[in-house]
């Protein structure tokens, strides 16, 4: 599953963790992006401990590109396969198995196709995201899908 991003804000994976850490609070984009710009932001008690510095540098240095992921979507510049489980653990409160098996880094997730096409849509070059062969989709809609760098995405899915 891809997505042309060519035209996307372009953000770095930690700015994209912070700016889905506000999403998840249920603020509007007018309202992330006022706070972002005016420093009011919450203190974040996850794991992350996000300080929203990152943010508040893109807010005061390239106000348009923020405004942009906000309010049109995004693509990681750089993904690293923790990172794409961060990812989904923070957009979407799910915490996916992470497989280090040397030459087999893999994130399997158990996604409904929306919040597959969402990660699809965020994901950095490199990456691919499959359904796995046959996945059948449970009584919620949700399916196994794997992420993996490029290259084993074409040896697991012979693409």
């Amino acid at each position: 599953m891809s997505h042309t991003n060519e035209n996307k804000a372009k953000l770095s994976q930690w700015d994209a963790l912070q700016l889905e850490s506000l999403k998840s609070l249920g603020w509007t984009g007018e309202q992330i992006i006022e706070r972002v710009n005016s420093g009011d932001l919450p203190q974040d008690d996850s794991k992350f401990k996000f300080d929203y510095a990152g943010l508040k540098t893109l807010a005061s240095e390239e106000p348009a590109v923020l405004k942009d992921a906000v309010e049109n979507g995004y693509q990681i510049k750089y993904n690293t396969i923790r990172g794409i489980h961060s990812w989904i653990l923070v957009a979407l409160q799910q915490d996916a198995e992470l497989v280090l098996e040397p030459d087999s880094e893999i994130v399997i997730a158990s996604l409904t196709e929306a919040e597959a096409s969402q990660l699809a849509s965020v994901l950095s070059f490199g990456w691919g995201l499959e359904a796995e062969g046959g996945a059948v989709a449970d009584a919620d809609g949700r399916s196994s899908y794997r992420v993996a760098p490029a290259q084993r995405y074409n040896e697991l899915f012979g693409k």
